[in-house]
């Protein structure tokens, strides 16, 4: 993450709640612009989820744990978890999606995030797995922060136009 605490506008109070159905539009929004501003930070990419309609963004949410972070009605960050499905993946939980808009980063936008995940998978799971891009230093620290460890890193996990990127692998145990 980049960016400083004063770069955030003073548009409202910090809100950080689940994202439901009605806030579809808002969700594929800063989906969007996540993908579309710092690709090589997810799995996805932007040409596959603008193609989504928004039906597909409110089943995602149902099925996926959603958070966004608000200032007034404005959505400045999210951050998905699911719970792994099946008898002997269900006791772990994955975060994805983690982004929050330049100009609100370093303000504890992330890390607010961050805790509601927690919150919420520690009422599911024993374990949180994450992965982020092994240069992505800040992301790293934040989830360090958090109690997040490394146990590996994926080498070429990510093919891009560029070349190959690769990821680190993090996990919370509860």
């Amino acid at each position: 993450m980049s960016g400083s605490a004063d770069e955030r506008p003073a548009s409202g109070p910090l809100t950080i709640r689940r994202l439901t159905e009605p806030d579809a539009a808002q969700f594929r929004e800063i989906r969007l612009e996540a993908l579309r501003t710092a690709p090589d930070a997810f799995a996805a990419s932007l040409e596959t989820e603008a193609a989504k309609d928004l039906a597909q963004f409110e089943a995602r949410l149902i099925r996926s744990h959603v958070f966004g972070a608000f200032e007034g009605t404005s959505i400045i960050g999210m951050a998905g978890y699911f719970r792994q499905s099946g008898e002997k993946l269900a006791h772990k939980g994955v975060v994805w999606g983690m982004f929050v808009r330049p100009e609100s980063r370093k303000s504890g936008v992330g890390h607010a995030l961050l805790i509601a995940v927690i919150a919420e998978a520690r009422k599911e799971v024993e374990v949180v797995n994450l992965t982020v891009g092994t240069e992505n230093h800040a992301a790293l620290a934040l989830y360090r922060s958090l109690g997040f460890e490394v146990y590996g890193v994926e080498p070429d996990a990510l093919k891009t136009s560029d070349g190959y990127l690769s990821e680190t692998l993090m996990t919370l145990r509860f």
